[in-house]
């Protein structure tokens, strides 16, 4: 059941069929709350399956997790607009929805995980083993705790997850992928073809003049939304951060010398060290093994050898001193001799032997040289302390209707202001608009808000806060001719190119069609003849792209077509030939599993689909929208 439990959560729907995943929840990374979820929470519910509600505190945990999935990934705070304009709120919606569908499905059909198949489950998930290679209560504990899960509540949501799996795997097991589905796949995806083309460049389609009064006048009316003014804002910004509240002036030498002297080791190239461990059951096996090295009876590598470990594996790797995660083996590692055998180290995973094979030493920087940074830092700190209370006071004066501007000059923070911006943080003139703080979070929020309302703080990236206020309000409107006449002028020239090449193109093909030789025909243009062989679906090759290569594989073998090629670039072209190789008569491995995999959740899909039509799904928009922070 493991190895399918594993097995199923590499497809789109197995993600959703188990939804928590062992080494996602080793890592912090729960892609779903699981432990706020299955300890109840509030009980309005934001979605109902059947006789399954769905809590918001479900929805909101999930998608809080979610969120911090994603900005671990990204290396960045992901702000909640940016959020729901990825999709996320609706991605955990859909999958929570599923999963109570499933949950319902199993309770229907009376399936359940006995006692004994949940806690093999866990016994032999690897994540919970211990330095001896089996199960650890205490690694499973703190696995646990670090979560913020009972076990209980673990084991409650692993029955939930098997019984999920048993019932997908009874409904795809021995799935067979059809012979003509795996034709048709493999003839999609090996046929190649070869064409005989010319690429029309921007100059073939000739001198184009500025258009007429008459022309520019149709084309900007037929195209005057394109040239609209966008609207325009304009905004007062109050950034509050721990940069611009720390005092670096403010720190003592005293201070800086403190907090220098009591860690160096940042302040320059901390030492490295190559280390070699062998793990024993218990101190005793321990001692009698460093007993052997030291009376040379047998090498350390021996007795790696004798523990069933490679020598190969024996290099835990280089290291700093605060790289390592056990303290105890840090501490002896880093007082040992290169080369020399610790003592028996008494470590979180075991007793171990430790040897330093190589040593590259630090070096630190004078104080004098990092005294600035470390005032800084000091600085920074001190202003994190004090940024919830200054947060809060200005809360305060907003709430007595206090300008921004006098808010800045009294705190002494700085005052951004933007006359004008659209919502892309371009001016007027379409450049960008320089000093916008977290603009991909602030400007979404002032098109949003209105002159004069009480609109809430903001998080910055960099843990802070700003506030805004909306200070103009140009409506988007229709720029008149005269405005946009340069543009108009060199959109219609753009527009002039791509109609003479395409009609030159198409001519071009016509003749290929009637027998010319593509010598000839790229003669008559004063291009270069060109010829394409091993053309692969969705790949440029030999000037032509992506588009045009679907162009020629949409083409039967003999026949012309045209299709664009880039940028002001036309291609016409034969196809010469198509070659498929044999389908493969036996098994084709890896091939075969993806058709089947992709065949597998196809089919749980319509599974799926039809249990929520036979239930029932119903969405409290309002519940949902409040569950994930805010109406919208």
């Amino acid at each position: 059941m493991l190895q399918g439990f594993r097995a199923a959560s590499e497809s789109w729907l197995g993600k959703i069929v188990i939804t928590v995943v062992f080494g996602l929840l080793i890592a912090g990374l729960a892609i779903f709350g699981i432990g706020d979820i299955f300890r109840g929470g509030g009980t309005a519910a934001v979605a109902t399956v059947g006789s399954t509600k769905i809590s918001a505190e479900a929805v909101r945990s999930a998608y809080q997790n979610q969120i911090q999935r994603l900005a671990r990934q990204a290396r960045r705070p992901i702000t909640p607009d940016q959020a729901r304009a990825l999709g996320l709120d609706r991605e955990v919606l859909s999958a929570l929805v599923t999963e109570a569908t499933l949950d319902q499905k199993t309770r229907e059909l009376g399936l359940r995980v006995g006692d004994d198949a949940v806690i093999r489950l866990i016994k032999e998930e690897p994540a919970f083993k211990g330095a001896n290679g089996a199960f650890d209560i205490g690694v499973f504990n703190d696995t646990l705790r670090q979560a913020g899960l009972s076990e209980a509540a673990f084991v409650q949501e692993q029955r939930a997850v098997a019984a999920r799996l048993q019932l997908a795997e009874s409904l795809t097991a021995d799935l067979t992928v059809p012979l003509a589905v795996r034709d048709a796949i493999h003839r999609y995806t090996t046929e190649r073809r070869s064409a005989a083309f010319i690429l029309l460049p921007e100059s073939a389609a000739g001198e184009i003049p500025a258009p007429t009064e008459e022309e520019a006048r149709t084309y900007y009316e037929e195209h005057k939304g394109g040239f609209r003014a966008p609207e325009i804002r304009g905004v007062t910004i109050l950034v509050l951060d721990p940069t611009t509240l720390a005092k670096p002036d403010a720190v003592t030498a005293e201070e800086a010398r403190a907090r220098y002297d009591a860690d160096r080791g940042r302040y320059g190239t901390p030492e490295k060290r190559t280390i070699q461990q062998i793990v024993f059951p218990n101190e005793a096996d321990a001692a009698a093994a460093l007993k052997r090295i030291r009376d040379g009876e047998a090498p350390f590598e021996s007795i790696a050898g004798e523990r069933g470990l490679d020598p190969k594996s024996l290099d835990l790797g280089t290291f700093t001193r605060a790289e390592l995660f056990d303290p105890a083996v840090a501490d002896a590692a880093f007082a040992l001799p290169q080369g020399t055998v610790s003592e028996p180290v008494k470590g979180r995973f075991g007793t171990v032997l430790l040897r330093v094979t190589a040593i590259e030493p630090g070096s630190i920087k004078p104080f004098e040289e990092v005294a600035d940074q470390i005032r800084t830092e000091i600085a920074r700190e001190r202003a994190r302390d004090g940024l919830e209370k200054v947060h809060d006071a200005i809360e305060d004066q907003r709430a007595g209707a206090k300008p921004l501007t006098e808010i800045a000059r009294e705190r002494d923070l700085p005052l951004v202001t933007v006359p004008a911006t659209d919502a892309q943080g371009r001016d007027p003139k379409g450049q960008p608009v320089e000093g916008l703080p977290d603009k991909d979070a602030v400007l979404p929020a002032i098109f949003r808000s209105e002159m004069g309302a009480d609109s809430e703080a903001l998080r910055t990236r960099a843990g802070g806060y700003l506030w805004y206020d909306v200070t103009r309000i140009d409506p988007a409107h229709d720029r008149p001719l005269d405005e946009v006449r340069d543009q108009v002028a060199a959109q219609w020239k753009a527009d002039e190119v791509e109609k003479r090449l395409a009609a030159k193109a198409r001519e071009a093909a016509e003749w290929l069609d009637k027998g010319e030789t593509i010598e000839a025909v790229a003669a008559a243009y004063g291009v270069e003849a060109r010829h394409a062989s091993d053309l692969a679906r969705g790949r440029a090759k030999d000037g032509l792209t992506p588009e045009s290569v679907g162009r020629i594989f949409a083409t039967a073998v003999g026949k012309t077509g045209s299709a664009s090629a880039g940028d002001k670039v036309r291609a016409a072209f034969k196809v010469t030939s198509a070659t498929v190789p044999p389908l493969p008569s036996g098994p084709q491995g890896s091939v075969e599993q993806q058709y089947r995999q992709a065949l597998a959740d196809d089919v749980l899909a319509e599974y799926i689909a039809d249990a929520q039509r036979q239930a029932g799904v119903s969405v409290n928009e309002a519940a949902f929208r409040r569950a994930i922070g805010g109406e919208y």
